[in-house]
C-alpha cells in the first residue's frame, strides 16, 4: 500500500505548519497550498488522497474549492478541520488542542470512508 498523500490547503501557516509536521510524522506526505488558486492547480496535476482544508478558509472559498475538486470526477475527500473541539457540524471534530492521536484519529477514518466509496465507485 502506497503512503497516502495530502493536500494541506490554509491561510494561517503557522497553524497548518504545525498540523503537516503531525501528519508527516505520521507517514503521510503532504504537500502545502497557501491560496484557493494555488490549490486548485496543485490539484489538476497532482495525485493527493485527500484535501486538507484550514478554518482559516473562510466557507463561501472552502464550498468553492470543494466544487471545484468534485467537477474533477474525483473521489478525493475533502476534509475541513476545526480550531476548536466541537466548532462546527461540517468540520472533522479533532483539533490539534485535542492532541495528535485524535487529529490523526479523524484523518484516517476520512481516508477510510474515501477508500470504502472507491471500492463501491461511489461519490458519496
Amino acid at each position: 500500500m502506497r503512503t497516502a498523500v495530502v493536500l494541506a490547503v490554509g491561510f494561517d501557516s503557522s497553524l497548518m505548519r504545525t498540523r503537516s509536521l503531525v501528519l508527516q510524522s505520521a507517514g503521510y506526505i503532504v504537500e502545502s497550498a497557501s491560496s484557493l488558486k494555488e490549490a486548485v492547480d496543485r490539484f489538476r496535476v497532482g495525485d493527493f488522497d485527500l484535501v486538507l482544508l484550514c478554518h482559516s478558509i473562510p466557507m463561501k472559498d472552502r464550498d468553492h474549492l470543494t466544487c471545484l475538486i468534485r467537477a474533477t470526477g474525483t473521489l478525493t475527500p475533502v476534509v475541513s478541520i476545526a480550531q476548536n473541539h466541537g466548532e462546527c457540524a461540517e468540520f472533522v471534530d479533532a483539533t490539534l488542542e485535542d492532541g495528535p492521536n485524535e487529529f490523526l484519529a479523524g484523518i484516517g477514518e476520512e481516508l477510510g470512508k474515501a477508500a470504502r466509496r472507491a471500492a463501491n465507485g461511489t461519490a458519496h
